[in-house]
Order: structure tokens, then C-alpha cells, then sequence
């Protein structure tokens, strides 16, 4: 099982892949829209097109986010 099948078991949902320089503001957002936020270093298997990430994957993060717990 992939990490990205074992965190979608989980309850987790991919929204995007970004670069550090916008990562803590989405973040931020989606915490504000209350859910639970969780960053995981880039999986070049999972991006369709990878090309942009390629010069440096360092640089990328996937988010994703599930609804708060009560």
C-alpha cells in the first residue's frame, strides 16, 4: 500500500502540491476553514506531470486535509 493509500484510508484528501513559499499560507487557510492539515514531502509517483518538481523536489510539499474531529 502506498503512503498516499494508507493516509486516504485515514480520511485524508490530497489537495495540491506547492512549493515552500506558499505552503504556510494555504496551510493557514484551510485551518481557519477548520480542518485538520498534514504535510508530506513530495511523491514524484503520485504527481501526474512532474516536470516542474524534477529541478527541485526538495522543494515541494503535498497537502492534505480531513475535518476536524469532534
Amino acid at each position: 500500500m502506498t503512503r498516499e493509500e494508507e493516509l486516504k484510508k485515514e480520511g485524508w484528501e490530497k489537495r495540491f502540491t506547492t512549493d515552500d513559499s506558499r505552503l504556510s499560507e494555504m496551510v493557514n487557510e484551510y485551518e481557519q476553514l477548520g480542518f485538520e492539515v498534514l504535510i508530506e514531502p513530495l511523491d514524484l509517483k503520485s504527481e501526474g506531470c512532474a516536470k516542474c518538481f524534477n529541478t527541485s523536489p526538495a522543494n515541494y510539499k503535498t497537502i492534505y486535509i480531513r475535518r476536524r474531529r469532534s
